[in-house]
């Protein structure tokens, strides 16, 4: 027996992902009523969708931070899905800022390493914006080292939005490790022995896209 632990956001109509980003539109491209003089009498919904790629819990390939960076489409499979994790519980009132990963390397070599900072309890609030908790330079240099297959974090963004640097995206994306971010529901993971899997659509020349992220569980 298999548990399977959902730890992706909900898309929905109008909500706010990042501050100063166009929400999503979902609506009909063709309703049920439209289609049933075309389908005799059956009815079918066929959506419409029009949203950027940073929108809800979402992967960022190496394009996404570099020009010749592998895009979704040149993901492997391997480096997305079926990832032996391990999850890494901060508390944010000791700091935003997480510049110490509590693992040994030999610990994170191949596996994905999910911060669990309860952030997402915010999610689509106001708080959800100010003071997120974020990876250092000092964190990613230490993660990339070790061999992290994969890195994710239930706050807006894995770096400091204080400034227009990204050092945790350029260190990351630079050695070819995913991030994931806006993750939630991670407190119902266990902190090792599962596995991840966070895959985008398979779409040549964008280096973002939301994922359906879950953690399973052998029970």
């Amino acid at each position: 027996m298999t548990r399977l632990i959902d730890v992706s956001h909900t898309i929905e109509h109008g909500m706010v992902t990042y501050r100063g980003f166009p929400t999503p539109i979902i609506c009909d491209w063709r309703s049920r009523e439209q289609s049933r003089a075309i389908y005799d009498g059956a009815e079918f919904q066929i959506g419409k969708i029009e949203m950027i790629a940073n929108t809800g819990t979402y992967i960022d390939s190496p394009f996404h931070r570099y020009a010749d960076g592998k895009d979704l489409s040149e993901l492997p499979l391997e480096s997305v899905a079926d990832l032996e994790c391990l999850v890494v519980r901060i508390d944010p009132r000791a700091g935003a800022a997480i510049d110490d990963v509590p693992l040994r390397a030999s610990q994170v070599g191949g596996r994905a390493v999910l911060f669990h900072t309860g952030w997402d309890q915010y999610w689509r609030t106001d708080a959800y914006f100010e003071g997120h908790p974020h990876l250092t330079e000092r964190a990613a240099d230490w993660l990339a080292s070790a061999g992290a297959a994969l890195v994710g974090i239930d706050s807006m963004n894995i770096d400091s939005i204080a400034t227009g640097q990204r050092p945790v995206h350029t260190i990351l994306l630079g050695s070819e490790i995913p991030i994931v971010e806006h993750l939630c529901g991670l407190g119902a993971a266990p902190d090792s022995g599962a596995r991840f899997t966070a895959v985008p659509v398979k779409v040549k020349g964008c280096g973002t896209f939301p994922v359906r992220a879950f953690v399973s569980v052998k029970q």
